[in-house]
């Protein structure tokens, strides 16, 4: 209790003391599972090339009026103010649109609130934070909570085929409801980057949010057919002649959807998955490291386990956790290593991969810091360490 209320005057504190910002410029927080870094980033590219000033904070960056820094705090939501810092600067610069990821981390902590949102996005909602939350039930309920409080005059754009839309739909009261579907794309010329499954649905939910603000149409078609994508979301660091990618997926959901995508994409001619994957410590989601192994025993024809986020606990019983999935999906066990320093890791599969293969390094994207026992943290980015293992075997290999 006394938690809730430290964080709640927080939040009302930094609103009162930056005047409130959230009143001189139009909001859209979008929530969900998944895809909401890359939907942010769509909405702001729609807007940018419609010619309005937009401001975007996400997991990824802190961008405004073109000019970006990334957001090194760990949090798609940073506390202590900063949103209403972000709201104060982007109105101050002259910015009529505001996009934000709203996470429920965030919502447990207030910080959705004394934030007027003009509008509010739900892209879908699986499994994740329930150790945080207690049940699947009551993280969805911090979702709900955001669209409850959005308000009656707000937009509420809805994904269609997600199982719990009626619950979003009715939680936006009075307000008016957008439903979208991914269906909603067909006809469209989409990048290569937005061609998979879970990107049509964040295509889907940026063109129905833009719509609903009147950009139009041609403009949302020619910024879905242009976007190149996000660093660290599906990010190919390397395509020839054998392809490395670094994506943020650590869910078991997100996990088997980038596994599929890229089987699709990359190997139905030949070729095999290596697949690096860890999962966070600090008693995070425990539940999903086994599920996590069994996805991967199940898609990928080498595994390789490593660190993401250890904190405070034993790397070893994380990677023994997830590998009794890999066990139980009686996946070849001489094809599963365990490797805990993550840099190595990645050098052994870049190692491994020869012309046609397909090297994946899940679960940090572009975070740029791993996360160690006693709250230490050291500068991180999956990206370098590729490219490294890359110049690494050029160099054994001249």
């Amino acid at each position: 209790m006394l938690n809730s209320l430290y964080h709640f005057l927080w939040a009302f504190w930094s609103a009162l003391i930056c005047g409130f910002p959230s009143r001189k410029i139009f909001v859209v927080g979008v929530t969900g599972t998944k895809g909401k870094t890359t939907t942010t980033e769509l909405i702001a590219a729609i807007f940018e090339a419609a010619g309005r000033k937009t401001a975007v904070l996400n997991s990824y960056r802190m961008k405004m009026n073109g000019d970006a820094d990334l957001n090194r705090s760990g949090m798609s939501m940073p506390g202590r103010g900063a949103i209403q810092r972000f709201l104060r600067q982007a109105a101050r610069g002259g910015c009529e649109l505001a996009v934000l990821e709203v996470t429920s981390q965030g919502v447990l902590q207030h910080r959705h609130r004394f934030i007027r949102f003009g509008a509010a996005v739900f892209i879908n909602i699986h499994p994740e934070h329930i150790e945080a939350h207690g049940s699947f039930e009551k993280y969805r309920e911090a979702k709900l909570d955001f669209f409850r409080r959005a308000g009656k005059g707000s937009v509420f754009v809805v994904n269609g085929d997600d199982g719990n839309s009626f619950l979003f739909q009715k939680a936006a009261g009075g307000g008016r409801a957008v439903l979208f579907s991914k269906n909603d794309l067909r006809g469209f010329a989409l990048s290569d980057f937005l061609q998979s499954d879970f990107n049509r649905e964040n295509a889907a939910a940026a063109a129905a949010f833009a719509r609903s603000r009147g950009i139009e149409e041609e403009i949302i078609r020619k910024t879905l057919a242009d976007f190149s994508g996000v660093p660290g979301r599906l990010e190919y660091v390397q395509k020839e002649p054998f392809s490395v990618v670094v994506d943020y997926a650590h869910t078991p959901d997100s996990l088997a959807a980038v596994y599929k995508t890229l089987r699709e994409r990359h190997l139905s001619g030949g070729g095999g998955l290596i697949c690096v994957l860890g999962a966070a410590g600090g008693g995070r989601d425990k539940w999903k490291r086994p599920e996590m192994g069994k996805i991967a025993a199940e898609n990928c024809d080498e595994i390789i386990l490593t660190d993401e986020d250890p904190y405070d606990e034993d790397s070893g019983r994380i990677l023994a956790e997830i590998k009794s999935g890999i066990q139980n999906a009686s996946f070849p066990i001489q094809n599963a290593r365990e490797i805990i320093n993550r840099e190595e890791a990645i050098e052994k599969a870049v190692g491994l991969a020869k012309a046609g293969d397909v090297v994946v390094i899940t679960g940090k994207g572009s975070e740029p810091w791993m996360h160690l026992e006693k709250k230490r943290k050291i500068p991180w980015s999956d990206r370098e360490a590729v490219l490294k293992a890359l110049e690494s075997k050029k160099n054994n290999r001249d």
